[in-house]
């Protein structure tokens, strides 16, 4: 693929405008030269060099490929902080940003929580209750010691006071206890079609799909969650729109009390449950 003959920043932008968003093209160029969205717009009309000129097409094709922004380039916003992201992690969403929202509203009822979020990715839960509420004592672990590299880097470089521990859910927890548990497990199924949409062949199959029916890593979690909560302790589970009432269903059947399921800001189930009942 051969450059264009733009020798400006607004003329590269608007030479790939057929190919990728604007907003993808601006994002690429702003990382690519290293400026704010600010910089952008004062100075648009700043030369480039073929050098740079022939890096920004490069981008601009993984783009059109399909790999997506956050990965390119290697950072994403989640309640207003930005986390390094890598192909290593999932990205960030902002539906996600309701199960922050829920977990800070219950840690403002507790004194010094302990706090566990369960296949921590990127590390953009635990960070960010431990940036917004230094109280809690915040556990965060995963599977992935790639993940938690990058997790570890997010929490050193945002000042998030986070422990982390390599974990296959709660196995090497022993009989650790927490006032409340927060996970965003893989709940996509197998054979979802979204799979191949969105950018999501560029993101870890494990952090995306249990490989089955997208409960079977909610099953256990509900099911071994019982014995690291302190009674009365909560466990908050985000999952797919259309999950909702089977994860009530799941929460419901085992020792839960209060079992609930919150929408995103699109109206969808987002994010379900419940108190471990206090045994009488």
């Amino acid at each position: 693929m051969s450059a264009p003959a733009a020798q400006t920043i607004r003329a590269a932008v608007e030479q790939v405008r057929r190919r990728v968003p604007r907003l993808d093209a601006r994002l690429l160029m702003q990382h690519l030269l290293g400026i704010t969205h600010a910089q952008f717009l004062a100075d648009p009309d700043r030369r480039l060099s073929g050098e740079q000129i022939e890096a920004f097409m490069t981008l601009v094709l993984r783009r059109e490929r399909g790999e997506p922004v956050a990965y390119l380039v290697g950072e994403k916003d989640f309640y207003s902080r930005s986390f390094k992201v890598t192909p290593a992690v999932l990205i960030p969403r902002p539906d996600t940003e309701l199960i922050v929202t829920l977990a800070l509203k219950r840690l403002q009822t507790l004194a010094w929580p302990r706090v566990l979020d369960l296949g921590t990715g990127s590390g953009a839960i635990a960070v960010t209750l431990a940036c917004e509420h230094p109280e809690a004592a915040v556990l965060a672990v995963d599977v992935s010691p790639a993940a938690l590299a990058v997790a570890r880097e997010n929490a050193a470089r945002l000042g998030g006071k986070v422990g982390f521990v390599e974990s296959d859910w709660f196995s090497a927890l022993a009989d650790e206890r927490f006032d409340l548990i927060v996970a965003n497990p893989p709940y996509v199924a197998a054979r979802d079609p979204h799979l191949s949409q969105d950018g999501l062949p560029f993101e870890p199959d494990l952090a995306l799909t249990d490989g089955a029916d997208g409960l079977s890593c909610i099953r256990r979690i509900v099911a071994e969650a019982p014995a690291h909560l302190v009674p009365g302790g909560l466990l908050l589970i985000e999952h797919g729109y259309d999950q909702g009432a089977a994860v009530r269903a799941l929460l419901a059947a085992g020792p839960f009390a209060d079992v609930c399921t919150w929408q995103d800001l699109s109206g969808n189930d987002r994010v379900s449950g419940g108190c471990l009942a206090a045994v009488a």
